[in-house]
């Protein structure tokens, strides 16, 4: 390949390659990729970070440089300038240096994903565009001597828990979630602080705030769930309808969208 011949480089599976743009010998790349002027992508298939690999519908910027062993998810954009230290989520947006995720785009369509704000909400259950996914305000109690949110499960909450579990002091770079359930139903509400949560059914996905503890999101199974932009102060209490079952965790977004049917090979 030698970019510098042609003023775009096409091949077969819709790769475009632009002028300056360097890829190395070893990177993997699927089709319908963008990879922008004077971009490097750099890729070792003999040293420890291994090949470097960018999924189907990527766009990278103009100067960006992606590091060895690094996978760039399906559909994510690499903004102009970025220096992509660490594999990148499917659909997520980074930039900086070193990289770090700002926004996801909202499904096959490349335009971000507007948040679902609390001060949108009226009282009740607001469904969502995503498939089964839906935001709850739950009976809050104001009162001098403190004030107390409740919600009864199986009537506010959609289904009675097995568990519960508690995410705290995470770096707000940082991003969790990233996975679906075959079975299991989430409950999800920031008793401090804010998390934004994107929700995805594989055709369609939607992102919420969560900042205040009388909201809870409901996240069906067979949904793409991941949490990021957390605060400092943030604490997320989630509620799951079955036990812990590694078995019924999807962790690649590829076999999630093979599974909820989105996807055909």
């Amino acid at each position: 390949m030698d970019e510098h011949q042609n003023p775009r480089f096409d091949v077969a599976g819709g790769i475009n390659l632009m002028p300056g743009a360097y890829v190395e010998p070893g990177t993997v790349i699927e089709e319908n990729v963008y990879i922008g002027p004077n971009a490097v992508i750099l890729s070792n298939c003999a040293g420890p970070e291994g090949s470097t690999i960018i999924r189907k519908g990527v766009e990278i910027g103009a100067n960006a440089t992606v590091l060895p062993g690094v996978t760039i998810g399906i559909n994510a954009r690499i903004a102009p300038g970025s220096v992509v230290k660490r594999s990148v989520p499917p659909l997520a947006i980074v930039e900086g240096n070193p990289a770090i995720i700002t926004g996801y785009v909202e499904s096959w369509s490349g335009r971000p994903a507007a948040a679902f704000r609390p001060e949108q909400l009226g009282p009740g259950v607001q469904a969502s565009r995503v498939r089964g996914v839906a935001v709850h305000t739950l009976r809050a109690v104001p009162d001098l001597r403190g004030s107390l949110s409740v919600g009864e499960f199986e009537q506010e909450i959609p289904f009675k828990p097995s568990r519960f579990f508690l995410v705290f002091d995470v770096p707000t770079a940082e991003t969790r979630g990233e996975h679906a359930h075959r079975r299991c139903k989430l409950f999800l509400v920031a008793v401090k602080g804010s998390v934004n949560v994107v929700a995805d059914d594989g055709r369609t996905r939607e992102e919420f705030v969560l900042n205040r503890p009388d909201i809870g999101l409901y996240l069906p199974s067979m949904i793409w769930g991941i949490q990021y932009r957390y605060s400092t102060d943030a604490m997320l209490l989630v509620f799951a309808s079955e036990h812990y079952d590694p078995e019924d965790y999807i962790r690649d977004y590829s076999d999630f969208l093979l599974l909820s049917g989105q996807r055909q090979d």
